[in-house]
């Protein structure tokens, strides 16, 4: 079994808020031949590779809508943000089960410290 680990850049302007939300440096997205996990501090997204519909890289952002756990006000995407710099948004075929809020997720953007890797990971 393959096994690849995605850590966050974490962004040190936040390190006291992301302490808070328990997010350390085992925190990121990891990747099995058929799994997607993503953790972030307490928090954990499961879901398998084959609902991956697309990946986008994006950024920079607002630092107020990337940073820390939260939805997205124009959809049911979920962020797991460390920084505002970059990151990479993961669509899904069917939505995963909520992690936060009311409705399960149809997307996913998390600021791993290698979008481009990760980009590639998934295709």
């Amino acid at each position: 079994m393959t096994t690849q680990f995605f850590p966050y850049e974490i962004d040190n302007r936040w390190f006291g808020l992301l302490k808070v939300l328990g997010v350390g440096s085992d925190d990121g997205v990891t990747l099995t031949d058929e799994e997607l996990i993503a953790t972030f501090g307490r928090v954990t997204l499961r879901t398998s590779r084959s609902n991956v519909d697309h990946t986008m890289i994006s950024g920079p952002h607002r630092w107020y809508t990337a940073v820390g756990l939260r939805l997205s006000f124009s959809d049911d995407g979920l962020t797991m943000g460390t920084n505002h710099r970059r990151g990479l948004c993961i669509g899904f075929v069917e939505r995963v089960p909520k992690v936060i809020g009311f409705k399960d997720h149809s997307a996913l953007w998390v600021s791993v410290a290698d979008p481009d890797g990760l980009a590639a990971a998934l295709e």
